[in-house]
This record gives structure tokens, C-alpha cells and sequence, in this order.
């Protein structure tokens, strides 16, 4: 009874341990949240066409995750994403259009990579246009 008592706690340690690299999903009122108080950096994970014709979140990154044949380069691009944050435990936002995309490449992240503090928004930009705007072909400065 007593290793039980010990083996518990040790358990319970260990699955809060693990839960803490899991990815997160986050609505978008969460996300502007996490942009204006955390200082989020915003990834949009989409193609340069999808970018084009409907825009993208103001203040967020353009970095392509998922090339044309659907193929993901984790190193590559984990490499560029890292290039993007402005301190090591800086929270990342992947989006894309429906949350697919960004929870597989957050998955990976997590998973694979191993990077803390990264979220993906649900639903993707579909739930973002209901009830936020979007930046219009994004050639400004509002979007890099």
C-alpha cells in the first residue's frame, strides 16, 4: 500500500509533465488575448494563394507550412519559425483556414520538435471571419 501511495503521486507528476508539451487549441477572442497581453506571435500556415484571396490576420506571419503535394518539412521550417520568435518561450499561433493544417503542424511541433507554448486556433480562419476582419491582400506592413 505504501509504493501505492508513492506511485500515484509520481504518476500524476509525470501526466502533467507530459500534458504540458501538448498542443492547445484557442478561439479567437483567446488569440487576440494572447497577441495584445503575451505578445503571441501569430503564424499563418497557409499557401501565398490563400493569403492572397482572403487575407490574413493583422499583426501575424506568413510562413507556408505545407507545400503544394501537402508535404511538411518540420527542420526547414521549424528553423524559419524560430527565426520569427522574439524570445525562446515566446507563445506561437499556427492558422490556417479550417485548424487542420496548423493541428498537424502543431503536432508535430509538440510531438516531434518538442517546442513549448504552442497553440493552434480552432477552426481556423472560418471561425475568425465571423466575427473578426481580415487584412485584405496583406501587402502592407499589418502583415510580414
Amino acid at each position: 500500500m505504501k509504493r501505492l501511495n508513492l506511485l500515484l503521486p509520481a504518476l500524476l507528476l509525470c501526466s502533467t509533465m507530459l500534458r504540458a508539451d501538448e498542443l492547445q487549441t484557442v478561439t479567437p477572442e483567446q488569440l487576440l488575448d494572447m497577441q495584445k497581453n503575451q505578445n503571441a506571435l501569430i503564424v499563418d500556415i497557409r499557401t501565398e494563394a490563400e493569403w492572397q484571396a482572403s487575407g490574413l490576420i493583422a499583426g501575424s506571419h506568413k510562413l507556408q507550412a505545407f507545400d503544394s503535394e501537402g508535404r511538411f518539412e518540420p527542420e526547414h521550417w521549424t528553423s524559419r519559425l524560430e527565426s520569427l520568435k522574439t524570445h525562446p518561450d515566446q507563445p506561437v499561433i499556427l492558422v490556417c483556414r479550417s485548424g487542420n493544417r496548423s493541428g498537424k503542424a502543431g503536432q508535430v511541433l509538440t510531438g516531434q520538435r518538442g517546442m513549448k507554448n504552442v497553440y493552434h486556433l480552432s477552426n481556423g480562419l472560418k471561425a475568425w471571419q465571423q466575427t473578426h476582419p481580415l487584412i485584405p491582400n496583406c501587402a502592407s506592413a499589418a502583415c510580414k
